[in-house]
């Protein structure tokens, strides 16, 4: 007579009926580094890539440059759009009286001016076509995509149209982006590159 294999209790946390809510992202334990929340489930990020690296340093540290001074710029660090959605926008543009604790770990969404996301492999949909809607719903006046053509840069931005609730593309840059909102920038896209294309 043979004995039934005992069942492997799971080593991943298991969602309650609904799903997780915003505040678990604090309390679950030993979640993976930058963990989402979308519609109740949890996201876990794969390795990322050079460009992915190099692109939000690059937009972090010319946006914290160039900001109005009532603003402050953080890369990956999560917002709360709703009890089921806190994502993690790879840089962010915040509102500075929303800073408040050194243990923060999240702000509200309607203190976002800009989400940045840059694309992966594993995040081309929630990127392209789930993050954008949240983060429109959400009423963030603006959204940048960036893709990578052959290792270089290209920002998709997006500006929040009132009338209709839903973005508008208001250009894909290039080497240069040369934009007067949500405050003026003069970027150089060029400089976004891979070890490689650098020590040449």
């Amino acid at each position: 007579m043979s004995v039934a294999p005992k069942a492997s209790t799971p080593t991943w946390p298991t969602p309650p009926e609904g799903g997780w809510t915003a505040d678990d992202l604090d309390r679950l334990p030993n979640l993976p580094p930058h963990t989402e929340l979308i519609d109740g489930s949890l996201v876990f990020v794969s390795p990322q890539t050079i460009f992915h690296e190099r692109a939000i340093d690059f937009f972090k540290w010319q946006l914290q440059s160039l900001a109005p001074a009532e603003f402050e710029v953080f890369r990956e660090f999560t917002i709360d759009i709703d009890r089921q959605n806190r994502p993690e926008p790879d840089v962010v543009v915040v509102r500075g009286n929303v800073v408040k604790e050194p243990d923060q770990t999240r702000f509200p969404a309607e203190a976002v001016l800009l989400a940045i996301e840059v694309v992966s492999d594993d995040s081309v949909s929630r990127d392209r076509e789930t993050k954008p809607l949240k983060y429109a719903r959400a009423k963030i006046p603006h959204y940048w995509r960036v893709e990578s053509e052959k290792g270089r840069a290209a920002v998709h931005a997006f500006e929040l149209e009132p009338t209709t609730g839903a973005y508008t593309s208001v250009g894909i840059f290039r080497e240069r982006m040369k934009i007067d909102a949500p405050f003026p920038l003069d970027l150089d896209l060029t400089k976004i590159k891979t070890r490689h294309e650098q020590s040449e």
